[in-house]
């Protein structure tokens, strides 16, 4: 079965860490790109992270860099999202997307509040 599952997810304070996992099957992982994108309540799903199919090269938003991290472990067929110093703006739905007939996750709730 082709998919994207996430995990990881949950309330965490401001400060806080969280690592978000994202487990693909049914396609050759370590042929494609991947990407996390959030999407907070009323807003539209913004990139957070992109990483190359061998994890060479990474990419983030303004807003998260030197503060979310995005790897990947193709042995294992997952990409990762540490997440450090997180802040009630980063409160959102993060989703995980492959390259792969566009591909997307259910989606996993971050919520960051004391």
């Amino acid at each position: 079965q082709v998919q994207l599952v996430e995990s990881g997810g949950g309330l965490v304070q401001p400060g806080g860490s969280l690592r978000l996992s994202c487990a693909a099957s049914g396609f050759t992982f370590s042929n494609y790109a991947m990407s996390w994108y959030r999407q907070a309540p009323g807003k539209e799903r913004q990139l957070v992270a992109r990483i190359t199919r061998a994890g060479s090269i990474t990419d983030y938003a303004d807003s998260v860099k030197g503060r979310f991290t995005i790897s990947r472990d193709n042995a294992k067929n997952t990409v990762y999202l540490q997440m450090n110093s997180l802040k009630p703006e980063d409160t959102a739905v993060y989703y995980c997307y492959a390259n792969f007939r566009s591909l997307w996750g259910q989606g996993t709730q971050v919520t960051v509040s004391s």
